[in-house]
């Protein structure tokens, strides 16, 4: 299908929703930025155009049908949210460029990696370090672990088409699920999270800091990454159990690097004091995003990152139209009732079905679902809202609805070659079939059901979160 049948697609279903009549109980203005909302949804999963140009397009069209005013429909690029996930890709950038995060990647290998096992290990590690400075779980897992992954394949002689079992196959597979467990991690882990953490705020009233999502995801979060290497270990086992070459291998990068530099130094300690004061701020008080802004100054101050780094980091900026376009959107819809309508409405037809049955019936459709994105984000855009307003509508505690089906927004990521940025990356290398990629796949998302909602729920229940 190509691009012009694909827009003539998204085009027909805003104008069938725009002319269908409006539903009772609604204003004229609710059910005409719905549509504008769900062809915006359409068209970030057709993508007729890139997501940054569809979102442009849609806040245009709502301004120039007068369906929100200039100052309305621009409200969203005035969210703190947006300029967090823009200052964590900064912070991506000073990682990659200063060689930080392969020097903390070669000395864990150096420290631990005797063993496939241990390597795997350390892979969840390095994504526990660099989750919190990397929204782009595609820079972080292309950029600064694939390289390392590729290397440490090549020196066992393990490639796509000799002996990929050897070591290969093991190693992509388990980076990628770690990449997937981080990105739930962390609200800066995902580009998706601040837009969750937004909207359960502003229609749930569910206010997550960045310190209670990590919080939150600590317990079923670390579980996860000590079960999933040693199941795949299991299931799928490499035919090297033991790898004292890998040592081998990260002291010579790590000699090739040469002592620690002076930019490494500043942006450890920049990086630690960041995750300090995030983590503290319900102490502090300080605001996350002041936080992160206050960071990457300083990296420009030191020169860490220089002007011209900030200016061309597309990721950035890019995520800050098509996300800032989106909050505006879903606030006013908000504002103009549609959300409290589908509420009610909804409600109607849950009556009489036990509220742990709808919900799990949720969660299994919102798990599941992926299987039709290609996206993390438009999967939220066109399923997060509804799916929790239908938990909290069943009887299910706010923060528990909020919770579990956003840290599902990134675990859902371990389903297919497809279902996250990293995903073509690391299936792309050749070393795990389709066959076995979807099936290992699908096994780990029941093992993470297993342990983010059930484990994850009686911790949030210690929190004192339900």
């Amino acid at each position: 299908m190509n691009k012009a049948t694909r827009g003539a697609i998204v085009i027909a279903i805003a104008l069938a929703l725009w002319f269908f009549p409006v539903p009772a109980g609604l204003k004229p203005e609710a059910w005409k930025l719905f549509a504008i909302f769900v062809a915006t949804i359409i068209g970030f999963i057709a993508q007729p155009l890139p997501i940054g140009a569809v979102a442009c397009l849609s806040i245009t069209v709502a301004m120039m049908t007068k369906v929100l005013k200039p100052g309305e429909a621009l409200s969203g690029f005035s969210n703190s949210t947006i300029w967090l996930i823009v200052a964590a890709f900064l912070f991506a950038t000073g990682f990659i460029k200063t060689g930080l995060g392969r020097r903390i990647a070669y000395l864990l290998i150096q420290k631990f990696g005797n063993s496939t096992l241990k390597l795997g290990y350390v892979f969840a590690v390095c994504e526990l370090i660099f989750g919190p400075a990397t929204p782009s779980n595609t820079a972080r897992a292309g950029g600064i672990i694939y390289p390392i992954v590729a290397s440490l394949s090549h020196a066992y002689d393990s490639k796509p088409d000799h002996q990929p079992r050897r070591i290969g196959s093991f190693l992509f597979f388990t980076e990628y699920q770690m990449v997937v467990l981080s990105s739930a991690m962390f609200m800066t882990a995902m580009t998706g999270n601040p837009l969750i953490a937004d909207m359960a705020g502003k229609m749930f009233n569910v206010n997550i800091s960045w310190g209670l999502w990590a919080l939150a995801a600590s317990v079923p979060g670390i579980i996860s990454m000590i079960v999933i290497p040693y199941f795949l270990y299991k299931v799928y086992p490499p035919e090297v159990k033991h790898t004292p070459e890998a040592k081998e291998l990260a002291a010579a990068e790590l000699a090739k690097m040469g002592p620690l530099s002076k930019p490494e130094l500043l942006l450890s300690c920049i990086f630690g004091m960041a995750l300090t004061l995030w983590a503290t701020t319900t102490y502090t008080k300080l605001d996350a995003t002041a936080i992160a802004l206050f960071a990457v100054s300083l990296m420009l101050v030191v020169d860490i990152v220089n002007w011209n780094d900030v200016v061309s980091n597309k990721g950035a900026w890019d995520t800050l139209v098509w996300m800032g376009t989106l909050i505006g959107l879903a606030n006013y819809l908000v504002r103009f009732g549609f959300i409290g309508w589908f509420s009610k409405t909804v409600s109607a037809g849950l009556v009489g079905i036990p509220a742990l049955q709808a919900f799990a019936l949720i969660l299994i459709i919102y798990m599941y679902s992926h299987y039709g994105f290609a996206s993390m984000v438009a999967h939220i855009v066109a399923m997060y809202s509804a799916l929790v307003s239908l938990a909290i509508t069943a009887g299910i505690p706010p923060y528990v609805a909020a919770l579990s089906l956003g840290y599902i927004s990134s675990l859902c990521g371990s389903l297919t070659h497809y279902a996250a940025g990293p995903a073509p990356i690391y299936f792309g290398a050749g070393y795990v079939d389709q066959k076995t990629w979807w099936l290992l796949g699908f096994y780990i998302s029941i093992i993470n059901l297993i342990i983010w909602i059930g484990i994850g729920s009686c911790w949030w229940k210690v929190l004192g979160l339900w």
